[in-house]
């Protein structure tokens, strides 16, 4: 009911058009297309320019859900059909580049870091538009780009032929939430290792609700990416390493955060795999990962609860979740406005908290919530969370979202990752 209502919503501002059920074979190919940019800037200004345009194998996708009800991510992009004006398809997403503008750093210098957008392949000429969300989180256009598919420049061919396998699930990929693993710092010796890490990296997804429940909608992928060294650079100790995928440790300074600054040749990796989702596992016996809602997630194979961190990162990278801790070290600087909502489902500052988890509070919690008996194990409205103690609340005293010691995801979590997955699958 929460859905259909915020459907209605949507149609009703003209965030979510009857666009939304186009026949995808109307304006669609089966190929996947992808648009690299660059993103430029510092703390308060952004640049976007256009690299290349590249033609892939397959869209893996929905074909259903083309327009995106839900809303999430700092960013969204729309592919208009030129001739006809309206929004064929849409999806959100977030960025190290927005998180990277909240640091120290950005204050005094200027940086650039890529980014890659992928949509099912047009068949007719598009606009594609890229919103980001203004001081009130509303999205506002900040980049538009006309493509003719049948453009000459448009990159053909890929550039890597490392081997690919379907590792578990038989099923279609476009009613099904296909999950591509990419080995990162794994030697030519060394597959076996990753190949056994993937079972036991999706035992760990699988052995928690709701994905438990839901094992049936994934596809599991795997890309055996083969790196000249082993591990991953730890630019803060003075290490680097040969590796495919360019992953290090000390992104924006913080030790246990492990990223990529080179986002286009992961998804040149990942080019022959129909995926949803990428999660790129990192060969090294070290604590740390980071995930971006409809970007990537990483995680290292080794080191303290590989396997927490795992599922928690795939949390921001698939279900737009934020983190709900309040008290580790972070590089972000004021990174949530207090005085807005946060769109992510799982924090609120009591802005708007009709539009989070009102409704799934008991009669007799109080907003906000004392964390103490007897509402220990109740989903309320806790202070704490984004980073800060004091203005941003979650709906649980622990979740997978807050640490590495709670049992599971909260009531509020799991809602939002089932309705991801019936995004894709349904």
């Amino acid at each position: 009911m929460k859905t259909n209502m915020l459907i209605l919503l949507l149609l009703a501002c003209g965030c979510l058009s009857i666009n939304s059920q186009v026949d995808y074979s109307d304006y669609f190919t089966d190929a996947r297309m992808r648009v690299d940019l660059v993103f430029a800037g510092d703390h308060e200004n952004m640049n976007i320019y256009l690299d290349k345009i590249k033609s892939e194998p397959l869209w893996g996708g929905t074909r259903k859900n083309l327009v995106d009800p839900l809303q999430l991510g700092e960013f969204q992009y729309r592919v208009r059909d030129t001739e006809s004006g309206m929004v064929i398809f849409s999806r959100g997403f977030s960025t190290l580049f927005e998180e990277w503008q909240t640091t120290a750093e950005a204050k005094t210098k200027q940086k650039y870091l890529a980014e890659v957008l992928v949509f099912p392949y047009p068949k007719n000429d598009i606009i594609l538009e890229l919103y980001r969300r203004d001081h009130r989180n509303n999205f506002e256009k900040c980049f538009e780009w006309p493509v003719d598919p049948a453009d000459p420049y448009i990159e053909q061919g890929m550039r890597y032929d490392f081997e690919v396998r379907k590792y578990t699930g038989h099923a279609e990929p476009s009613d099904h939430v296909d999950l591509l693993f990419i080995a990162e710092g794994y030697t030519a010796g060394q597959m076996e290792i990753f190949y056994q890490d993937v079972e036991r990296f999706s035992g760990y997804l699988f052995s928690m609700e709701p994905y438990t429940t839901y094992r049936n909608k994934f596809n599991i992928w795997t890309i055996a990416a083969v790196s000249p060294e082993e591990g991953t650079d730890i630019p803060g100790e003075g290490i680097w390493k040969n590796t495919v995928l360019n992953t290090n440790f000390y992104t924006f300074g913080l030790s246990r955060y492990l990223t990529t600054y080179d986002y286009k040749t992961v998804c040149d990796v990942a080019a022959p795999v129909p995926y949803d989702q990428i999660f790129i596992l990192v060969n090294i016996d070290r604590y740390g990962g980071g995930g971006m809602y409809n970007n990537y997630c990483v995680g290292s194979n080794g080191g303290h609860a590989p396997g927490e961190v795992m599922v928690h990162e795939f949390g921001h990278g698939f279900a737009g979740l934020g983190d709900e801790y309040y008290s580790s070290t972070v590089a972000y600087e004021d990174y949530f406005d207090l005085s807005v909502e946060p769109w992510e489902p799982n924090l609120t500052t009591l802005v708007d908290f009709e539009s989070k988890w009102a409704g799934m509070l008991e009669p007799d919690i109080p907003v906000p919530t004392p964390a103490e008996e007897p509402y220990l194990d109740k989903t309320g409205v806790f202070e704490g969370g984004g980073y800060v103690a004091k203005g941003v609340y979650r709906p649980a005293i622990d979740c997978r979202m807050k640490s590495n010691e709670a049992e599971g995801f909260c009531e509020v979590c799991q809602r939002a990752i089932v309705r991801m997955i019936k995004y894709y699958t349904e």
